[in-house]
C-alpha cells in the first residue's frame, strides 16, 4: 500500500471512531432524561461558542 491509500483508510476509520464516541454520551443522556434541561443549556452555549470559533475563522480567511 502507497501513503495515499493508508492515509485514506485512517481517514474513514477515524470517521467511524467519532460516529462511535458519540454514542455514549447519548445513552447517558437518554438515561438521565431528568438532567435534560441542564444539559440542553450548556449544549447551546457550546454550539454557540463553536459557531464563532467557525465565524471568527472564515472571517480571518478573507482578510488575510
Amino acid at each position: 500500500m502507497d501513503i495515499i491509500t493508508l492515509a485514506e483508510v485512517a481517514g474513514n476509520l477515524s470517521v467511524i471512531g467519532y460516529g462511535i464516541g458519540t454514542l455514549g454520551p447519548g445513552i447517558g443522556l437518554a438515561r438521565q432524561p431528568e438532567m435534560s434541561g441542564k444539559i440542553q443549556t450548556i449544549m447551546f452555549i457550546g454550539l454557540a461558542l463553536v459557531e464563532v470559533l467557525a465565524l471568527i475563522g472564515f472571517v480571518a480567511a478573507l482578510i488575510i
